[in-house]
């Protein structure tokens, strides 16, 4: 199992460079794993009644990553986030660099780190068309996207799977790494603030911003109300009870509704364009299948003990449980966040660090911010590099440097 699972990460990995994509080398990774469990396990009730467990755990976060992508696609259908666009008014690059990485940084908090990613570099290249300073703000995005992520339970799928799993609850989180992973933001940004130019955005640089006459009611009103169904999630849950997907669920009918009303008056056409069944075609299933592959390994080596065993042996070797924390904070950047943290989850019980665990929190912000220090590191980070053209290297020799510097200076705030 061990093997199979060793073999499908490094495929994952090289994903661009072997031109295989990792979902479907996820898939096939989940189900070998199983497979091997079942020829070391003679018991094939007790197998079929700890895989129904997991699969209980797992479809969780699958129909909660669902309803929030689609409620995001929706939203963009709608054309909500030029009005973020527009309301950026500063014609000096500095001032729009800390502005956008501010935006970034709180919206990714309440859609998801590579949602924002993909929208905010949309927005920033409407107002920067220095091909120069374009790829330090793509760059400065990856970073306050997966910062804004780490301190919230819905801003990045491993916080999300940490708070369905109960090791962190949403205020705590909050609280203790949203200072954190704030510092990691402004490091980066007062060193790349020096880099731009202070130069004038001419009037064929701001051309494709929206007027503000031009921003209708049904954008205004799909922004606010798609951010407060969002937002609404963690809400639920405090008050119910009930697990976070029940709430997204219910918040992706009741804005389901709402654009039926809203666009009612409208043709056929234009109402296809703006409907729900559009924004599903148009969220990212081969993301979701692929968490679904790595979530289905993971289970199996949990349920085999290999998970503890290698928990033991990190803490026996290294010694110091911060210092294993900062390593997989470290490692985010190579291998991806998600694998790690489900790993993670395996390893350590609940009986061992209860929720809201100094440890959890701690978790969520290295692997939350680590995945920055290299372009690869992070969904966002993979998507920057499609839509920028941001290669590794230039990456490395530009980036790299101060998003450590950032990551271990919100890691040692965070430990003080």
């Amino acid at each position: 199992m061990l093997l199979i699972f060793i073999i499908g990460y490094i495929l994952i990995a090289l994903e661009h460079q072997i031109k295989l994509n990792k979902t479907a080398s996820a898939l096939v990774m989940g189900v070998a794993c199983w497979f091997m469990y079942t020829l070391g396990n003679n018991d094939h009730h007790l197998f079929k009644e700890t895989l129904n467990g997991h699969l209980g755990d797992i479809a969780g976060i699958v129909f909660f990553l669902m309803g929030a992508m689609t409620i995001v696609e929706l939203m963009d259908a709608h054309k909500a986030f030029d009005i973020i666009s527009n309301a950026i008014k500063t014609t000096q690059s500095r001032k729009i660099l800390w502005i956008v990485t501010g935006i970034s940084f709180f919206l990714s908090a309440a859609l998801d780190n590579l949602t924002t990613t993909i929208v905010m570099i949309s927005l920033a290249f409407k107002l920067i068309h220095d091909a120069k300073d374009r790829l330090y703000f793509a760059s400065m995005i990856v970073i306050a996207a997966n910062a804004g992520g780490a301190w919230s339970p819905i801003g990045d799928v491993t916080t999300t799977m940490l708070w369905i799993g109960g090791q962190i609850s949403s205020i705590a989180l909050i609280k203790n790494v949203f200072l954190p992973s704030l510092l990691s933001v402004i490091i980066p940004v007062l060193a790349f603030g020096r880099q731009l130019q202070k130069q004038k955005r001419t009037q064929n640089d701001i051309h494709e911003s929206p007027n503000p006459k031009e921003i209708s009611v049904s954008q205004k009103s799909m922004l606010y109300v798609g951010l407060a169904a969002l937002l609404f999630v963690p809400l639920f849950k405090t008050l119910t009870g009930l697990p976070p997907y029940m709430g997204m669920l219910l918040s992706l009918g009741g804005i389901w509704i709402f654009s039926e009303i809203l666009n009612s008056e409208k043709d056929t056409a234009d109402r296809e364009s703006l409907s729900i069944n559009h924004a599903i075609r148009k969220i990212d299933t081969p993301s979701i299948l692929f968490f679904l592959g790595i979530l289905l390994a993971v289970a199996a080596l949990q349920s085999a003990g290999t998970l503890t065993n290698l928990a033991n042996y990190l803490t026996e070797k290294i010694g110091n449980q911060e210092a294993v924390v900062i390593v997989l904070g470290l490692l985010s950047s190579v291998i991806d966040n998600v694998p790690l943290v489900a790993a993670t989850q395996g390893m350590y019980p609940l009986t061992q660090f209860p929720m809201d665990s100094s440890f959890w929190h701690f978790i969520a912000y290295c692997t939350g911010t680590g995945g920055s220090i290299l372009i690869i590191g992070s969904a966002a980070g993979v998507a920057a590099m499609g839509i920028s053209k941001i290669e590794f290297f230039w990456y490395l020799r530009k980036i790299s440097f101060w998003a450590l510097w950032g990551y271990l200076i919100g890691a040692l705030f965070f430990l003080i």
